[in-house]
């Protein structure tokens, strides 16, 4: 099971979703998808960010940043109860799972990837709100990823026979001001070597 949630702090709004236990967050580690962000620290459920196309995890916008924060801190039983904790984030790509590791646990293949954001404390208006959104489901995560990465491959495949079909166009359009280029003079001396047989006629026929 999966539990989703909507933050409006942003438009549109954004969508972020978490495990309900150790064993489904490891389908979710598993599963991730490049653009989805992984928030983390102490023992603590991986909130995870459906990132909007376009966007990237080094630029979210601060209110987004807290609500994540806030929701990580509310699923953390040690965290939950402590004041001035840090939450960590890095994009999914740069977990690292091993198997040595605990169901549940990770770790990073590029620390420069990982940021912090410090929560002074609890605060539960925010934390309300999002609950008041929370959605269980029981998505399929494998199917989910795959269906995503053909729809990657369908626009890869559809902005290269663009770019060939642009390249194209470019090179016909060169050939063409190259043949101009080439052949600027061709009726220019065509009519110069008329002018120059009639003359040659003319005076032949006089004489």
């Amino acid at each position: 099971m999966v539990y989703y949630f909507t933050s409006n702090v942003v438009s549109p709004s954004a969508y972020i979703y978490v495990g309900k236990d150790k064993f489904e967050n490891e389908e979710l580690i598993k599963h991730g998808w490049e653009e989805d962000f992984h928030v983390d620290k102490l023992s603590s459920a991986h909130i995870y960010l459906r990132l909007n196309e376009g966007d990237t995890w080094e630029n979210i916008p601060e209110e987004l940043l807290t609500d994540l924060a806030q929701l990580t801190k509310a699923n953390s039983i040690e965290g939950n109860k402590k004041d001035n904790i840090t939450i960590i984030y890095t994009p999914w790509s740069n977990l690292k799972k091993d198997g040595s590791m605990a169901a549940g646990q990770v770790s990073f293949k590029d620390q420069k990837k990982v940021k912090r954001i410090m929560v002074p404390q609890r605060e539960n208006a925010i934390v309300n709100r999002l609950n008041k959104t929370k959605v269980e489901k029981h998505p399929d995560l494998r199917e989910e990823k795959e269906n995503h990465l053909k729809e990657l491959r369908k626009r890869d495949q559809v902005a290269v026979l663009a770019r060939k079909k642009e390249e194209a166009r470019i090179a016909k359009e060169r050939q063409q001001i190259k043949y101009q280029k080439d052949h600027a003079y061709d009726e220019l001396f065509a009519e110069e070597n008329m002018h120059s047989t009639n003359q040659d006629w003319d005076e032949d026929d006089f004489m």
